[in-house]
């Protein structure tokens, strides 16, 4: 039987939010897998590379995956809202997600601006039971809500990262509390450019441990 692939748009907060939702190729779904963009005034959107190599990874896990862009970017509706509001429309493809697959346990995952909504959404969600962070931007201060985000933590980062570089991202997570779990990808940018693939094979080891 062919995958399910969907085409949706959300009722969210600020309007319609356009999402995508893929199950998994050849399984029926055993985790569901909400994935957030980078940040939408910088390009960032649900088909950007990365997002789209890290919902393929959990998809290849057995993974459902939904995918949707924030308030303002293609089809949805509203304007930016300084990450609180992304929080929201986050919330939004959640529910939607919680909806559909009731049973399955729910993974938040993001990369760049994208992981801070994770995160900052599995800080607020019991439902969330972990997190996938990619490509963490540490050069954004605000993170009092990290203290809250007790569900295990993996980090993926690149080895050459503008936005987190090593030195910093290295101090960030060693103050960070467990659970947590942390792979470096050798790329030479934040977008992991030339080591997509790596990134990919990660993000599949981490969908197939399911914890820590």
């Amino acid at each position: 039987m062919p995958r399910r692939i969907e085409s949706l748009l959300l009722a969210g907060p600020a309007g319609r939010l356009e999402a995508l939702l893929e199950e998994p190729e050849h399984q029926a779904p055993l985790e569901a897998a909400l994935v957030c963009h980078p940040h939408p005034l910088h390009g960032g959107t649900m088909h950007n590379k990365v997002v789209y190599r890290l919902a393929r990874g959990l998809r290849k896990t057995g993974c459902v995956v939904l995918r949707f862009n924030y308030r303002g970017v293609n089809l949805s509706q509203g304007e930016y809202a300084h990450e609180i509001g992304e929080t929201e429309d986050a919330r939004t493809a959640l529910r939607e997600l919680q909806s559909r697959y009731p049973d399955l346990p729910v993974t938040a995952a993001g990369f760049s601006f994208g992981s801070r909504v994770a995160l900052r959404l599995a800080a607020q969600e019991p439902a969330i039971q972990r997190v996938i962070a990619a490509g963490f931007p540490t050069r954004i201060a605000d993170r009092a809500f990290l203290p809250d985000v007790r569900v295990p933590k993996y980090f993926v980062q690149s080895t050459n990262d503008l936005y987190g570089p090593r030195a910093d991202f290295t101090l960030f997570y060693d103050a960070l509390a467990a659970p947590k779990h942390l792979d470096w990808i050798e790329a030479s940018d934040h977008f992991f450019h030339d080591a997509l693939a790596a990134f990919e094979a990660a993000i599949e080891q981490i969908g197939r441990e399911r914890t820590l």
